[in-house]
């Protein structure tokens, strides 16, 4: 399998469609190939945004404790380019 990449994950909270398709994708990955994630929304919070505790446990689980996690710390990039126009 390819990298699976989530871009802006966290703009909206989960329903139960959307955390259990989470579930199963991060199930079907685990171990076997690699999902990137983008968000800006603090790692800290993913659990009330996913929302349903167990099923958000279970998700983080799988996604958190076999992580490399890079925190961006800054102005955006868009920013900073819109400034210089």
């Amino acid at each position: 399998m390819e990298l699976l990449i989530l871009d802006d994950f966290g703009l909206q909270p989960f329903d139960n469609h959307a955390r259990e398709a989470l579930l199963d994708i991060v199930e079907d990955r685990y171990n076997k190939s690699s999902v990137a994630i983008a968000s800006q929304i603090p790692v800290a919070k993913w659990h009330e945004l996913i929302g349903e505790g167990t099923i958000a446990d279970a998700i983080l689980d799988r996604l958190v404790n076999s992580s490399h996690r890079l925190e961006l710390k800054g102005n955006s990039m868009r920013k900073k380019l819109s400034d210089k126009k």
